[in-house]
């Protein structure tokens, strides 16, 4: 990768084996997130779910689980929908039985998107040994190291955002 091998350079290190390293890191990013995404995958079947339904429904549960409740708005940036088809998406996991809307906000024009009682369990069900699985890799670090890779990782998540916001931001790079 041409662009691994600038990162590398960069770096001011030692060429080819940096090259090799980084061209390493970002497959392994590539293969966690597709394996994210069968899990997702999997989830939705398990549910009985489309893909898109069952992935928003793991943006609801995240968010209530970091305390940030997501309004329907915020979901569509999430899921990468318009904000009619999110409506939809929204009815459908709402007949389903699996989310609430509730007015939380004294502006009672805001809606917040819950998981329901039923499907809470559920989710822990599924992801419970994922989750088990992935403190348990975790645990092989120090939390300086931990502390890096966050760090780390938050870089590529501003760099991925900064490009998806400008030179993608009508879907392909901008000249």
């Amino acid at each position: 990768m041409a662009n691994a091998d600038a990162a590398a350079d960069g770096n001011g290190g030692g060429g080819d084996d940096d090259a090799t390293r980084v061209d390493h890191l970002m497959d392994g990013l590539r293969a966690f997130g597709a394996n994210y995404t069968e899990f997702t995958r999997r989830f939705a079947t398990w549910l009985g779910l489309h893909s898109t339904d069952a992935a928003a429904l793991v943006e609801i549960l995240y968010a209530e689980d970091q305390g940030t409740p997501l309004s329907p708005a915020r979901l569509s940036e999430r899921v990468s929908l318009s904000s009619g088809a999110t409506a939809i998406l929204l009815k459908r996991l709402e007949q389903a039985g699996h989310i609430v809307r509730t007015r939380e906000s004294t502006d009672r024009r805001v809606v917040t998107l819950r998981s329901s009682p039923e499907i809470r369990p559920r989710a822990e069900a599924f992801f419970g040994p994922y989750a088990e699985r992935m403190a348990e890799a975790m645990s092989a670090y120090s939390p300086q190291e931990i502390q890096r890779f966050e760090d780390f990782i938050g870089r590529l998540r501003s760099t991925m955002d900064a490009l998806l916001a400008d030179e993608y931001r009508d879907g392909g790079p901008t000249a």
